[in-house]
């Protein structure tokens, strides 16, 4: 595999830098995220899991949630470092976005940090903010990550990054 690193200017993260496994921390970015013209989440109290290439994820603690928004859905998944997922659907009045967020309910130990924190994915909102800038889904429908211009990749999910 020949990948093309995009080297980093000052202020600017690689994703190829990101650890595998995946690593959670606290970030102070001001998150927010607009559905059907409702701001249905807004935080300051965020975590990111980074991992290797692929854009930050961002965990939303659910009290600066609108959860009257979130129905749980059937949905569950499992990740390898994180446990298993379980999903919400969003529906704000006439529109609905159908496993548009996860959660962990009882991650592992190594991320029990993200317990009560939900992830939303991007390419299924109006609009998701990263201290006012709008992110750009992470390429891909099965991806969560938020890629502001202070990240660059190349990132998994674009054409040709199916073996990553």
């Amino acid at each position: 595999m020949n990948i093309k690193r995009i080297e980093p200017e000052p202020g600017q993260e690689s994703v190829w830098d990101y650890p595998r496994p995946p690593r959670v921390e606290n970030t102070d970015k001001h998150i927010e995220v607009f559905f059907n013209d409702v701001l249905i989440a807004d935080s300051t109290d965020v975590k990111r899991v980074l991992e290797t290439s692929s854009p930050p994820v961002y965990y939303i603690p659910i009290q600066d949630i609108e959860m009257k928004y979130f129905v749980k859905s059937d949905r569950r998944s499992l990740c390898e470092w994180k446990g298993a997922a379980s999903y919400y659907t969003i529906k704000v009045h006439d529109k609905t976005a159908h496993d548009a967020a996860w959660y962990y309910p009882t991650p592992t130990p190594s991320f029990e940090s993200i317990k009560n924190y939900i992830a939303i994915y991007p390419q299924n909102m109006d609009a998701c903010f990263v201290d006012g800038e709008i992110a750009q889904p992470q390429p891909g429908n099965f991806y969560g990550g938020w890629i502001t211009s202070d990240i660059v990749g190349p990132f998994k999910g674009e054409p040709g990054t199916q073996g990553w």
